[in-house]
């Protein structure tokens, strides 16, 4: 039987070109049915107040004794405080107060960082959960039964280094316990199960030679994706004093607490 070649040429291209499309559309109905991985979520917070208007002006008042006798002008650039350096201010701010009195000194420093988590497997407040636990680690809070009596950790030297065994009262400082007081409230530095989604709180007394010494009581705690530190400082203006440690560890908390709940407005 004849037949044309033009004719046969173009029946085997028309075969060809069916047999294509269908190995496409088998390809496309396989990957319909492939799993979609979803990114993790990002954390509660993208952005980060001004940590030096986050103090009300009454608790700065009650912070930093002395300040209110200053002149007017002078009060006004104590409270304003001085915002710390940084690069990213959407990611880390900071702010610090300080006042002079003729009985001692205090200084207050707040640091609000944002943890951004940039592992699509890994959420915001995973990655805060981990840079978190690696501050309380850091800060060697003790463990065990010890006395509650024994309030902070101590250093013989301007270092602020924490020491890793809470010591017991300083050395003819005329006070009972660590703390200058007579109570046995536990004052130790401590984890805090009432204040974010995870908190510590670390009292350390420092010394530098035998002239000077200061405690410092630093609360810091996670609300999602942020990490809050408070740190506040007493040093006395006779060496021989002993900063209270169970006033400032209420003063601390006390901010604390306040700066949970306008991150939580």
């Amino acid at each position: 039987m004849a037949y044309a070649p033009g004719v046969a040429l173009l029946a085997v291209l028309a075969a060809g070109c069916t047999g294509s499309a269908g190995t496409e559309s088998s390809a496309d109905d396989s990957n319909l049915g492939s799993p979609t991985v979803a990114a993790a979520p990002a954390g509660k917070y993208r952005t980060l107040p001004d940590p030096c208007r986050s103090v009300p002006r009454s608790t700065l008042k009650d912070l930093l004794p002395g300040a209110a006798e200053l002149p007017e002008d002078q009060q006004e650039k104590v409270y304003a405080g001085t915002a710390a350096v940084t690069y990213d201010t959407d990611r880390r701010v900071g702010c610090q107060w300080k006042s002079e009195a003729p009985a001692s000194s205090h200084s207050l420093v707040l640091d609000f960082e944002r943890v951004v988590s940039y592992d699509t497997a890994v959420s915001d407040d995973d990655r805060a959960t981990e840079v978190y636990g690696k501050k309380e680690t850091a800060a060697h809070l003790p463990t065990g039964s010890t006395s509650p009596d024994i309030a902070a950790k101590e250093t013989p030297s301007a270092s602020d280094a924490p020491s890793d065994t809470p010591s017991g009262s300083a050395p003819d400082d005329g006070a009972n316990g660590a703390n200058g007081s007579d109570d046995t409230e536990d004052l130790r530095p401590r984890t805090l199960d009432d204040l974010g989604d995870a908190a510590f709180l670390d009292d350390l007394l420092s010394r530098a030679g035998s002239s000077a010494q200061h405690r410092t009581v630093s609360v810091v705690f996670r609300t999602s994706n942020v990490i809050v530190t408070v740190q506040y400082t007493e040093q006395p203006a006779v060496p021989t004093e002993v900063p209270d440690s169970k006033e400032l560890q209420e003063k601390a908390l006390t901010l604390a607490r306040k700066l949970v709940e306008k991150f939580s407005d």
